[in-house]
């Protein structure tokens, strides 16, 4: 009797499998910032009072003050002083707006590194836009009140200083952000630093400057706002008077030409700086971006 013998089938071994990536283990210095973080916030909560029962405990007084607020003042002699207040409210923040940027873009020119000013001018611009953006607006008002008196003019000069220690800060960095190629092609030509920063760095942040400059004016129309509680002209002061004697359908209707204001410069903002195309030189991708980006290089 005859046996037959199935032959064996050599078994096709593949790739061996890639060893899997070590194991990161956490990093011990995070994981105390993060519970130095989550302490400190749970602390503050605690001592500041805040929570639902401190918002419970003041039902009556929203209550009696929301009651105050309805219906709104409408009468014609109000209505024109409004009017006249959000007009100086605008004077406000545009006066503050262009000396602001008078003040503020030398400094941010000489802040920017690719620029490339002496150590002891960008160490003083730095310096300086760094006191004039520490000190708050309120404060600068108070201080303006107490030199040149009530009025717009106190307005004026604390944005202005406030608004030129951002506005160098904000434009050095949108000018430290451009492509240094141009930048560097300028240089190997032996052009000094003042025809590359106004040949090669300032034409590309040009659209990004315009944009923190229109913003700034968005920021200096809110100032305006809080700093007229202590005199320094504009909607604000129409606002504390108001709070003060405690006419409150009054100042419902301030509030409500405030949000009007508020909404029609941030709408003129955004058409001009969609105008400009004010953007970062690159971009983050987005997510779609990334994917067809991965399905090119694919086919490729």
């Amino acid at each position: 009797m005859s046996t037959t013998t199935t032959p064996r089938i050599p078994t096709q071994r593949g790739p061996a499998p890639a060893p899997p990536p070590p194991r990161r283990e956490p990093n011990p210095l995070l994981r105390w910032l993060l519970f130095g973080v989550g302490a400190a916030v749970v602390w503050s909560l605690i001592n500041t009072d805040v929570g639902v029962r401190s918002l419970i405990q003041g039902r009556d007084g929203a209550a009696r003050l929301l009651e105050g607020l309805f219906p709104p003042d409408l009468d014609g002699t109000l209505l024109s002083r409004v009017g006249t207040a959000i007009i100086e409210t605008l004077q406000i923040s545009i006066a503050a707006l262009v000396l602001g940027a008078v003040i503020g873009l030398p400094l941010a020119a000489l802040m920017a590194g690719n620029v490339q000013a002496p150590g002891w001018l960008s160490g003083g611009a730095r310096a300086i836009a760094t006191t004039l953006r520490g000190v708050p607006e309120l404060l600068w008002a108070l201080l303006f009140v107490a030199t040149v008196g009530l009025g717009p003019a106190a307005g004026v000069y604390a944005i202005t200083l406030h608004a030129a220690g951002l506005i160098a800060k904000l434009c050095s960095e949108q000018l430290e952000a451009v492509d240094s190629a141009p930048v560097e092609a300028m240089r190997l030509t032996g052009a000094s630093r003042t025809a590359t920063a106004l040949l090669a760095i300032f034409p590309q942040a040009r659209a990004n400057i315009a944009s923190q400059l229109l913003y700034q004016w968005e920021c200096n129309i809110r100032s305006s706002v809080i700093i007229g509680f202590v005199g320094a002209g504009g909607i604000g002061q129409a606002l504390g008077i108001s709070m003060n004697l405690f006419r409150y359908q009054e100042m419902a209707t301030l509030l409500i030409a405030v949000l009007i204001l508020v909404i029609g410069v941030d709408r003129i903002s955004r058409a001009f700086r969609a105008h400009l195309g004010a953007a970062s030189h690159n971009p983050t991708p987005t997510l779609t971006t990334r994917f067809r980006q991965l399905l090119t290089r694919r086919k490729s």
